[in-house]
């Protein structure tokens, strides 16, 4: 077996970072449904955490690209852009189900 690019171990670290994130909002939303307000913001702070580290290393990729070294597209790279997208979105219902949750309390 080849060892992995650089791209395709960047892509990986992606997907590992935002799906973390994403399963932190999940959770979030849970707990916000639940009542359990300050978890719900706390389980949102950690998952931006993994987040950041996401779209750090997606935005190391672009500037890549930017500055004229081709970045091959490929399904992992999808992939990892896919999640990416998914995790903001449900980094986004968290903060609307934790603003509900207050409003209800």
């Amino acid at each position: 077996m080849e060892d992995m690019s650089k791209i395709d171990m960047a892509c990986f670290e992606i997907i590992a970072n935002v799906g973390s994130a994403r399963s932190c909002f999940i959770e979030a939303i849970d707990l916000a449904g639940e009542g359990k307000i300050d978890e719900a913001e706390s389980r949102v702070a950690e998952g931006e955490q993994f987040f950041l580290t996401g779209h750090a290393k997606h935005g190391e990729m672009i500037a890549q690209e930017a500055s004229g070294e081709h970045v091959e597209p490929s399904i992992i790279l999808i992939h990892a852009e896919d999640q990416l997208m998914s995790a903001e979105t449900f980094k986004i219902l968290a903060g609307k189900f934790i603003d509900l949750a207050k409003k209800s309390a």
